[in-house]
């Protein structure tokens, strides 16, 4: 399954016009033959925007969410992507996953939360692992410091997920986990993840991109740089379980030791 990654940091502030760029970026990744398009962390509103945050979230079933169902219908490509997601008097740190027919398929709140601007703003999420199936390829999602927590993305290996989506708002100057700590990740796992970054200046955070798919060998498929970019990688379902196959690190595990990791 090709996959597209938008390294954007579209117009914060401006749904509408975050819209419009999610909507470009869908037709020319489909014009790539990308089955798969992820956008940043907080693509749908931007991510620094204060205040605003709790006036521009909605729910789930919302509007934005309506307006991209209906771009991934239209380019025939599911798309993830991040908002901030209200559910009442709550704000949540959410990403969807919406299929190329229109279907919200999953819906995950970003359990760990970094740093005050996050705690103020949001509440964690308390459900570990979400997924669903887009052609044939278990897809689960996770936000940005989720991913930096190995005990989340051995959670999902051990729950069958072949493809981990993880839109980013990653800044300086933690560049070194979309540099290392994401191939590492998908080695030790055995699957591919997908990690999209936001990119350039926003109020007092400077995104760095260095958006990248990395395979269950722990290479890099595909890696952005610093400027707003569109860059795609193949997810094989065949080399996946290949690797699976030759790598003993998930049934070499002894969980009988680990409980005081807990």
């Amino acid at each position: 399954m090709r996959t597209a990654l938008l390294q954007s940091s579209g117009r914060p502030g401006s749904t509408a016009e975050n819209l419009k760029v999610l909507d470009e970026a869908a037709g020319r990744a489909a014009a790539a033959g990308a089955g798969l398009l992820v956008a940043p962390e907080m693509f749908l509103t931007g991510y620094a925007i204060g205040d605003d945050i709790g006036r521009l979230a909605e729910p789930a079933d919302g509007d934005g969410a309506d307006a991209i169902a209906e771009t991934a219908t239209r380019y025939g490509l599911a798309i993830a992507y991040g908002y901030p997601e209200r559910a009442g008097e709550t704000v949540f740190n959410s990403a969807q996953l919406i299929s190329a027919d229109g279907t919200r398929l999953a819906n995950y709140r970003k359990t760990h939360l970094f740093g005050c601007f996050e705690r103020d703003h949001f509440a964690p999420g308390e459900q570990p692992v979400v997924q669903a199936q887009i052609d044939g390829v278990r897809v689960g999602v996770l936000i940005c410091y989720d991913v930096e927590f190995p005990e989340n993305v051995r959670a999902h290996a051990l729950a069958g997920t072949d493809l981990l989506v993880v839109p980013t708002a990653q800044m300086h100057p933690f560049q070194f986990v979309a540099e290392s700590m994401i191939p590492v990740r998908a080695f030790e796992n055995q699957m591919y993840v997908a990690y999209v970054n936001r990119v350039g200046q926003e109020g007092e955070f400077e995104f760095v991109g260095l958006s990248t798919l990395a395979g269950p060998d722990g290479v890099a498929r595909t890696r952005a740089g610093r400027g707003e970019e569109l860059v795609f990688a193949d997810v094989d379902p065949a080399f996946l379980a290949a690797s699976r196959e030759a790598n003993p690190y998930l049934r070499d595990r002894r969980p009988g030791l680990y409980g005081s990791l807990i």
